[in-house]
């Protein structure tokens, strides 16, 4: 049997279900005769007529009955998914995935998202903490977040935190029997605490600066963790040097729960940024979230 135009089938449906060419035409926004030149188009194709026309309407034959009740109802669900879809692109809804660090996640991400997730209440926000430089496009992420100088040159990137410090800290507790650091070189006789990098397995080099040379230092400790936080917290405890962004200590080092040194060594980097491999068909939500994201705001 030939191949039918899906086209065809879909103005037999209209036409049938409206028992009226002209009301079918006008519903498709064609011309009544091109309508019934597609019918009788359709019936010679199948070997069959579907359509019973008579001066008071139009009626479906038992073979036009049959192919209405079990053709018809996909067509309701095919047509159901396009208006969807269609609404999709109109109004902010749709589930949106980020990969960021859960420095990025506690200090900006989600300060954000809880001013703005209450207004869309279509729009799901899933947020992965990971450290690894993925892959987002095979991974099946909408967009990432990394500093400014880790985002790659084929990506669109949009700012949304300011520039950030890191710190060397320490606990009073540490330091009373540990003498300070005064260059990075002296971390090699500290306890420092370590993170692991799920990129390539290995630990992350402390990076230093002064006077416009970098110095990279692979320390030492009994500690490792993969996320910030906890580095932190086995440093309130005692248990060694931690390298964090120094936003995160500063309440702590006012407290005087834990001192930083190697001040004049220790670089800032440049601030988050948001970014995605393209601008063409973002949905509305995405574009939203972008938006609210923004640094300055």
């Amino acid at each position: 049997m030939q191949r039918i135009d899906f086209n065809n089938l879909r103005a037999f449906i209209v036409v049938a279900r409206e028992r009226s060419f002209t009301r079918a035409a006008a519903q498709m926004g064609v011309s009544q005769s091109a309508l019934s030149h597609t019918i009788r188009g359709l019936e010679a194709k199948l070997g069959i007529r579907l359509l019973t026309r008579t001066t008071r309407g139009v009626s479906p034959t038992e073979a036009g009955e049959r192919l209405l009740l079990t053709v018809g109802p996909y067509y309701e669900g095919i047509e159901a998914e396009l208006v969807a879809l269609s609404e999709l692109r109109e109004k902010p809804a749709g589930n949106i995935r980020i990969t960021a660090h859960d420095h990025a996640v506690d200090t900006i991400l989600w300060p954000k998202l809880a001013k703005f997730l209450p207004n869309y209440p279509d729009i799901s926000v899933e947020i992965n903490v990971n450290y690894g430089l993925i892959d987002i496009v095979a991974e099946r992420y909408d967009a990432g977040v990394r500093s400014g100088d880790q985002v790659a040159k084929d990506m669109i990137a949009a700012r949304i935190g300011p520039d950030y410090r890191m710190a060397v800290v320490g606990s009073p507790t540490y330091f009373s029997s540990r003498p300070k650091p005064e260059t990075p070189r002296d971390l090699a006789a500290h306890d420092c605490i370590n993170l692991r990098l799920p990129t390539h397995g290995g630990h992350y080099a402390w990076e230093f600066v002064k006077d416009g040379q970098g110095l990279q230092v692979h320390v030492q400790g009994q500690c490792i963790f993969n996320t910030t936080p906890q580095m932190l917290t086995a440093a309130l405890a005692g248990f060694g040097l931690a390298y964090v962004p120094e936003d995160l200590v500063l309440e702590h080092a006012a407290a005087g729960r834990l001192r930083q040194v190697l001040d004049d060594w220790c670089p800032t980097f440049p601030g988050y940024h948001l970014y995605y491999p393209s601008r063409r068909q973002t949905s509305p939500a995405f574009a939203l979230l972008v938006n609210a994201l923004r640094y300055p705001r």
